[in-house]
């Protein structure tokens, strides 16, 4: 039998920055769905599940016909609250992929989920991600999370600083990626992941390491842990929910009811 691809998505409904996200409305349906249908319409995924810890987001869930797994509210993140989901499903090979689809991007293309899971299976990695070109401000910016690679396209480290450091010219936001031994391979990076099973489960059984403490960013503990993560290069982009204003612009951008 083929590999199976599954896709979860992470929701938890106490956000710091914005309660209640997953549930917003955005054209007439809970941003829940919107990303449920964009990960639902990547092609070669064989199911989609929404990980969560409330029962409001599993209703909702629900009702649009979709399938929630049940959490625990300590999961620390994404990746966590994504095993444990997955353990609770149950019969789960360890050769399965498995896509982790940010819970806060309705308008993700769904190429970009085929694209990770292209990578993934295109290396010997056991987790891959993807990078997009840098834009104005991001460089700077500790919002954009930054990522380098090395010439086998396997992540050097990621960073919320304005990584890395030019010697003579602090601050100036370097060119690249480029092509050829003296390029640099830097990216922004898109928060999407894909990984064999039995590597996230050994990927969350692992505690946080202190990088990931530090930055506040999950994938910093693969690294930690020795392990390679092959980065996909891409030009597609999204528009991620973090805030009110957010929200409003992707209203705009949807239309109404849509």
């Amino acid at each position: 039998m083929p590999t199976p691809v599954l896709a979860l998505i992470p929701a938890r409904f106490a956000s710091v920055r914005f309660p209640g996200k997953p549930l917003i409305d955005l054209a007439g349906k809970p941003m829940v769905q919107r990303v449920w249908e964009r990960a639902r319409a990547a092609r070669g995924v064989d199911a989609v599940y929404v990980a969560t810890d409330d029962r409001a987001i599993a209703a909702a869930v629900a009702g649009f016909g979709g399938r929630a797994l049940m959490t625990p509210y300590s999961c620390a993140s994404g990746t966590d609250r994504i095993a444990a989901a997955l353990r609770r499903l149950g019969g789960v090979p360890d050769d399965a992929v498995v896509v982790n689809v940010q819970g806060d991007e309705p308008l993700l293309p769904p190429a970009m989920v085929e694209g990770v899971v292209a990578v993934l299976r295109g290396t010997g990695a056991p987790m891959a991600t993807l990078a997009r070109p840098l834009g104005p401000g991001e460089y700077a910016d500790p919002n954009a999370v930054k990522v380098l690679w090395d010439a086998r396209g396997l992540a050097l480290y990621f960073s919320r600083s304005p990584v890395p450091y030019h010697r003579g010219r602090p601050g100036t936001p370097p060119a690249g990626p480029g092509r050829g031994p003296g390029a640099l391979r830097l990216g922004l990076h898109v928060g999407l992941y894909a990984y064999r099973y039995g590597f996230l489960r050994r990927l969350a059984r692992a505690r946080p390491c202190a990088l990931e403490r530090a930055e506040g960013l999950e994938q910093l503990r693969a690294l930690d842990l020795g392990e390679r993560v092959a980065v996909g290069f891409t030009r597609l982009r999204s528009r991620a929910v973090d805030t009110p204003a957010d929200a409003a612009e992707v209203r705009r951008l949807l239309g109404p009811r849509s």
